[in-house]
């Protein structure tokens, strides 16, 4: 029996729709300027390069319906609407056809983003990690197993849609960022790829909520404070 010099912090895990099992949550992959839109508002041109990834904690895991505090040393606290992808098995350098079989189910997500950090990060030419990676900066809705197909993807902020587009819109489909990915890392059960966001992007300001639906699947909430 291992024994530790202090108790292992808790499993982060992912709500499951109609189960009252969780998803254990093992690593956490995000997909920068996936939507085309996107990445002009960004002053990119989505053309231009391939997929890259940037990462955030397991334990960055916050389930839908939460209240959050406003992350500090920011001012301008972003939300964007994300598909997140769940993997339940191994794989390496897979083929998009091969990906497909590494989806356990989707889940509807928000990746917060500390925007000025970013920015000042970019001109920097530094990492982006505590502009990504800090406490509770990843609301994520229950998961659904099963295929999502071409569906809408949407953020409203107390009700107002802040961003509207469809799945289809993405520059790599799920199959080729599964594939892309599994170049770089082998996957396993239990990691998260949140998949990019649309245009639209935008702050939130303490006492605002927050929702991101994205049809088919159970809506990622949250409420600031």
């Amino acid at each position: 029996m291992v024994e530790y010099v202090f108790p292992p912090a808790p499993q982060a895990s992912v709500a499951i729709e109609r189960s009252a099992a969780r998803f254990p949550v093992r690593r956490i992959f995000c997909v920068g300027r996936n939507y085309a839109e996107h990445a002009r508002e960004m002053g990119h041109d989505p053309q231009a390069e391939p997929p890259f990834f940037f990462t955030k904690p397991a334990d960055a895991v916050v389930d839908s319906g939460s209240t959050i505090a406003y992350p500090p040393a920011t001012s301008d606290f972003h939300y964007e609407a994300e598909l997140v992808v769940a993997i339940g098995a191994h794989g390496r350098n897979l083929s998009t056809d091969e990906a497909n079989g590494l989806i356990w189910g989707y889940a509807a997500g928000n990746d917060l983003t500390r925007r000025d950090i970013q920015a000042a990060a970019k001109a920097a030419r530094r990492p982006w990690d505590m502009s990504k990676g800090f406490d509770r900066s990843a609301i994520i809705g229950a998961l659904r197993p099963g295929p999502i197909g071409d569906a809408t993807i949407r953020c409203t902020l107390d009700g107002e849609v802040k961003q509207d587009a469809r799945l289809s819109d993405m520059i790599w489909p799920v199959e080729a960022v599964i594939s892309y990915l599994s170049a770089l890392v082998e996957l396993a059960p239990g990691d998260l790829i949140m998949t990019g966001t649309p245009a639209g992007v935008g702050p939130i300001a303490r006492g605002q909520t927050c929702r991101i639906d994205i049809e088919g699947l159970a809506p990622a909430i949250v409420s600031v404070i």
